[in-house]
């Protein structure tokens, strides 16, 4: 297998980071990502990590465009998006 392939399984153990603010958004295998009809990577779903858990709550999810994402590196997903750019939804 070439050097520069990356398995999703492990992946799944990769920590999220944005660069642009120091936001850590946990492992991927804690998030998601959106892939279109043709096979390319086209979002990052990312749990918010400054929503509170409540019981009877909606979950808040971030759409990260898989263009903020700048490397993929040994141990990490490096983004760098700022607040403006990031869509917010809830399931």
């Amino acid at each position: 297998m070439e050097e520069d392939i990356k398995l999703y399984s492990d992946m799944e153990k990769y920590e999220i980071i944005n660069i642009n603010d120091g936001d850590k958004y946990n492992y991927l295998s804690n998030n998601d990502i959106i892939i279109d009809e043709e096979g390319n990577f086209k979002l990052l779903i990312l749990n918010d990590p400054k929503t509170k858990f409540t019981i009877f709550g909606k979950s808040e999810f971030i759409e990260v465009p898989w263009e903020f994402v700048k490397k993929i590196g040994s141990r990490t997903i490096i983004i760098d998006v700022d607040e403006k750019s990031l869509k917010k939804t809830r399931v």
